[in-house]
């Protein structure tokens, strides 16, 4: 390998493990899907947390809108991982022989780490973890997995936007 394609080298495992963990985690929830729907209950509904009056009108209890809270993140997570599946097959042919330049998978790599910085920061640990107070949860509480997903994805992301002329062979670096 050249130095010139050490950086989207580094790009193209990186966003192929993401795609692999988000990939994992889709199939599990689809596959498993009971565990994770009564985590996604149990945080909705708050009833673990430590019932403070001035939060409880804030819980979710009907099932069915649990439901599709839950069979929304599954959509979700399904759709990140497809667009980081197709990322990874867009760096894999910017590295390749007669490869036409990295911009289509970093722009992909970037929709699908996106979409997961959404569901893992927005969704589980703003509205998750503060709106639904799931950080008073000692059972139910998916704070440290959600920012092990956020961290992940933001490094990768930060790569893949450093400046670097590798990014452009062809071009010269202004």
């Amino acid at each position: 390998m050249t130095a010139e394609r050490t950086l989207p080298a580094a790009a193209t495992a990186l966003t192929a493990t993401v795609a692999v963990l988000i990939t994992l985690v889709a199939l599990g929830n689809i596959t498993d899907f009971g565990t994770n729907q009564e985590f996604v209950r149990h945080v909705l509904a708050m009833d673990t947390t430590f019932q403070d009056e001035d939060l409880m009108w804030r819980a979710i209890t009907n099932r069915t809108v649990q439901d599709a809270v839950y069979v929304a993140i599954i959509g979700w997570e399904a759709l990140a991982a497809l667009v980081l599946i197709a990322a990874t097959l867009l760096w894999l042919r910017g590295l390749g022989p007669g490869g036409r330049g990295y911009d289509p998978a970093r722009r992909a790599t970037t929709a699908g780490l996106v979409m997961l910085l959404l569901l893992f920061g927005l969704g589980f640990m703003a509205i998750g973890g503060e709106w639904f107070a799931m950080w008073q949860s000692a059972k139910w509480n998916g704070l440290a997995a959600a920012l092990r997903n956020v961290t992940l994805a933001g490094l990768v992301l930060i790569l893949i936007h450093l400046p670097s002329p590798q990014w452009h062979p062809d071009r010269p670096w202004s």
